[in-house]
């Protein structure tokens, strides 16, 4: 991201802050007129939809600090709305679950809330409905995705999933695959973790996405094996993957990358593009089952 866009859109995220914060009503003492907070109707979301949990778990799940939560839970016993007993399989453990005063305060809650949300959206035409909820879903899915270092576990999974969906998508055999495992099996042997990453894209605790960047030549880095699931497209991961390649190629003093793909990878080539990578080269080749243009892709650091 160059630095002289950051103030712009770290004002940006602020506006749509303030503006989303005034649509729902957290700017009100309490919310939807209730006599909970929006932090409390929240704990008692997550109360209603766990059978039992503990104080811990709750704040890990919702990020709260653990003695503004433990307050918290103190005033919803005093209202005679949770109740606390110890667990049965480890003493340790004080599982916390709504009463029934607690289940009827979260019933009117939660319906009061989907009527409000209701109101919201009848406001507006179908087709703006949609493009709103879309909207709301990459929000989601960009800010629930972390970009982490590989794990061993992860090598199996890069293998496999290459496999399975150039398989579905391309139709492409398993010498694909064979050759994904090669690469991979390299990279672990000859690790070095001066010069070379993967990056493992994670949504809330699954795999979605992975790039590798290895080096070729003490100053040259090749990108490898990008991928990102289906069900992540759409979101900008290819991009950021791409984009940390990049970052960290030039941190470590590489003055190029490059990668090798194939003509029928559109959206790869076009994230290539987009991130200022050329095409140097391209060659007819049967590979994986099928007649294919292989195509070199430079990009000067």
């Amino acid at each position: 991201m160059p630095s002289s866009g950051v103030p712009q859109r770290v004002d940006a995220v602020r506006r749509f802050n303030r503006f989303f914060t005034r649509q729902i009503g957290v700017l009100q003492e309490h919310l939807l007129k209730s006599p909970f907070s929006l932090a409390e109707a929240r704990v008692l979301y997550e109360l209603a939809h766990h059978d039992d949990t503990t104080a811990r778990q709750l704040g890990a799940e919702l990020g709260l600090d653990a003695g503004y939560l433990s307050r918290m839970l103190r005033g919803f016993q005093k209202r005679g709305l949770i109740q606390a007993q110890r667990s049965k399989t480890d003493g340790r453990q004080t599982l916390l679950s709504l009463t029934a005063r607690g289940r009827t305060a979260f019933a009117k809650l939660n319906r009061d809330s989907s009527i409000d949300v209701s109101g919201m959206l009848r406001r507006l035409p179908d087709d703006v409905q949609g493009r709103l909820i879309g909207a709301m879903q990459t929000i989601e899915g960009l800010l629930s995705c972390i970009l982490r270092s590989h794990r061993a576990a992860d090598m199996e999974w890069v293998v496999r999933r290459h496999g399975e969906l150039y398989a579905q998508e391309y139709g492409w055999n398993k010498e694909f695959e064979t050759l994904v495992a090669e690469i991979v099996a390299k990279f672990v042997r000859d690790f070095d973790r001066k010069r070379e990453r993967c990056w493992i894209a994670e949504q809330d605790g699954v795999n979605v996405g992975c790039v590798f960047l290895v080096q070729k030549t003490r100053t040259v880095a090749q990108l490898r094996l990008l991928l990102v699931e289906p069900t992540a497209r759409g979101l900008g991961i290819g991009a950021r993957l791409v984009d940390e390649c990049t970052r960290f190629a030039r941190q470590v003093g590489y003055r190029k990358i490059v990668l090798w793909t194939n003509s029928v990878l559109h959206a790869a080539r076009r994230l290539y593009e987009q991130a200022g990578y050329k095409l140097t080269e391209s060659e007819h080749h049967h590979s994986f089952g099928h007649d294919l243009v292989g195509q070199t892709w430079e990009l000067t650091l």
